[in-house]
């Protein structure tokens, strides 16, 4: 059985995983939701949506592709960069399935409210 403080500090831990810090920072959401508007695209495509210079998406499609999130691929000279919507969908899963189980460790729910007695219902009714 996993101690309280080792499941308090697993759900720390999971809370502040590579794939959580890079969905906080808001410039990288907006990188993503040009891959999700537009596709696949290179660096210069993406930015050309974006006010951010080229060099600085490439540093956040960098921490993307590092937390899981999008994935590259070849195209000559370019590189295009998608979303991994599978790897993405499994890694929140991940870490809500390791949450859930850390979490009746470490916070349980509340017990269920006492039962009224049906006595009770009824001179309440009068």
């Amino acid at each position: 059985m996993v101690s309280r403080a080792r499941a308090a500090a697993r759900i720390v831990e999971l809370l502040d995983s590579p794939l959580l810090r890079a969905l906080s920072e808001p410039a990288r959401l907006e990188v993503l939701r040009v891959l999700l508007l537009h596709g696949p695209a290179d660096i210069a495509a993406i930015a050309s949506h974006l006010p951010q210079d080229r060099s600085v998406v490439s540093r956040h499609l960098k921490t993307l592709e590092e937390a899981g999130l999008v994935r590259a691929e070849r195209d000559g000279r370019h590189r295009r960069f998608e979303l991994d919507g599978p790897a993405f969908i499994a890694a929140l899963e991940r870490i809500l399935g390791e949450t859930r189980a850390m979490a009746m460790v470490c916070c349980p729910p509340p017990p269920p409210p006492p039962a009224v007695p049906a006595t009770d219902l009824v001179r309440r009714r009068s």
